[in-house]
């Protein structure tokens, strides 16, 4: 049996990345390999992580085999994680690069795995070029990209960023449908669960808050929609009173909260949103998906987002805006709408959403998702 190796987040840590791992390795297993993910027992200093805590309070997955063993920060720990791996000898090595600071790390276990001349080593590219820069950033992809035989990318932009580092063999795939938070409910029956008005015109912002998703130009299109619109009429011909809109924010604060609290204090706001800032457990992420009108992607960059497979899975129109990768995801019109990353035009765009209705969005969004298959995924790290 071949075996396959993912290195990146997964259990004890929580998070999209580590989601999207241990969903990645039930595919390799499927599709016939011994597979193992290896993550880090240090991913993180304490004093760098900007939330509460990097670990899961969920079980540890029984179908997946995890060996916890990187620590980021420790030299010795990569040239022993790198020696284990060039003795095992797989395959395949599918290794996650998603922010500079890994690169030491994670391009010196990579050199030493290439040494046993058997190893094919393709990232998964999700940031080639971070969000904040920060000192050390170049040198750092430059170190780790010097191992790597092909890449995967899940945005043009980061195609793109790509290229300033490495002409290699690379291809791009959309990303694939987040399937492993379970399956929709009923409406009604996910806002009772989180104790939720089942009437009320109810919008999501999820995923972690930090400054490139842009939660404060939503909360500045909400003060525009509760100060500006009148009462409207739907196509469906229903009464839509836009100031009893809900904007339900769940995620946890990655930076400072106080910015968005006095904007929301500013702006009279508090009646119009629905605030659970912790983080959400993955039991709990198919009840807030479940319970939305419309998820809301408002950032001012992105490369792609965890968030639109999370969407189409649950079969949520999305408004995202003009930026990056996310227009490629969303065909406007079709499975959501595309806004400029502006208030005005978010808050536009939100009234259209209401004004057209959920329904007309369905039939493309059921359509489009097929297309986000992971095993078109793995397919592809086999082929390159």
């Amino acid at each position: 049996m071949q075996k396959a190796v993912i290195i990146g987040p997964a259990h004890p840590l929580r998070g999209g990345l580590a989601s999207f791992n241990e969903r990645l390795a039930r595919q390799f297993m499927a599709d016939g390999y011994d597979t193992t993910i290896y993550t880090f027992s240090l991913q993180y200093p304490e004093f760098m992580y900007p939330g509460t805590t990097q670990y899961s309070s969920e079980p540890a997955p029984t179908d997946v085999n995890i060996k916890v063993c990187i620590n980021s920060v420790n030299p010795l720990n990569w040239l022993k994680v790198g020696r284990e791996l060039r003795k095992l000898q797989p395959d395949i090595i599918v290794v996650r690069y998603w922010l500079p600071l890994m690169g030491p790390c994670l391009g010196t276990i990579l050199r030493q795995v290439k040494k046993n001349k058997h190893t094919k080593v393709v990232c998964i590219a999700d940031n080639i070029i971070p969000h904040e820069k920060r000192p050390g950033d170049t040198p750092f992809t430059r170190y780790f990209v010097k191992p790597i035989d092909a890449f995967v990318t899940m945005s043009e932009k980061v195609m793109k960023d790509l290229r300033q580092f490495s002409q290699k063999p690379a291809q791009q795939v959309v990303h694939p449908l987040y399937d492993n938070f379970g399956t929709a409910l009923d409406k009604t029956a996910a806002r009772k669960r989180l104790g939720l008005d089942t009437q009320m015109p109810l919008i999501l912002f999820f995923g972690f808050i930090r400054r490139y998703k842009g939660l404060d130009l939503l909360l500045q299109a909400m003060a525009i929609i509760k100060d500006k619109y009148q009462p409207l009429t739907t196509k469906s011909g229903e009464r839509f009173v836009p100031s009893e809109m809900k904007l339900m924010v769940a995620g946890e604060f990655f930076e400072d909260a106080a910015p968005y609290q006095q904007l929301i204090a500013e702006a009279n706001l508090g009646a119009m949103l629905e605030l659970r800032t912790d983080f959400i457990p993955d039991s709990e992420v198919k009840y807030y998906l479940s319970a939305a009108d419309f998820v809301i992607q408002p950032y001012r960059n992105a490369t792609q987002s965890g968030v639109t497979p999370l969407a189409y899975h649950f079969e949520k129109p999305m408004l995202v805006t003009n930026v990056g990768g996310l227009p490629e995801l969303v065909p406007n019109g079709e499975v959501g709408l595309v806004a400029e990353p502006t208030p005005e035009s978010i808050a536009e765009h939100i009234i259209q959403l209401y004004l057209i209705g959920e329904q007309h969005f369905l039939p493309y969004l059921r359509e489009e998702k097929k297309k986000y298959s992971w095993k078109v995924l793995t397919d592809t790290i086999r082929n390159l």
